[in-house]
């Protein structure tokens, strides 16, 4: 599917992000999503399991 994107197109995406969000907000965006990823994955992985496991043997 996004196999044909090339550098050119690449480059108009990016373009057209830093306008729509501004140079301030982008790491912003960058930092909230790598949060995101590693939320995602760690309840994947069942570390959110274990945290709440820990909490209800703590009570």
């Amino acid at each position: 599917m996004f196999a044909n994107i090339g550098w050119p197109q690449l480059l108009i995406i990016l373009l057209i992000v830093l306008v729509l969000f501004g140079a301030r907000r982008l790491p912003q965006l960058g930092d909230n999503l790598g949060k995101a990823i590693r939320n995602f994955r760690g309840s994947l992985s069942g570390e959110e399991k274990e945290k709440t496991d820990n909490e209800k043997s703590d009570s």
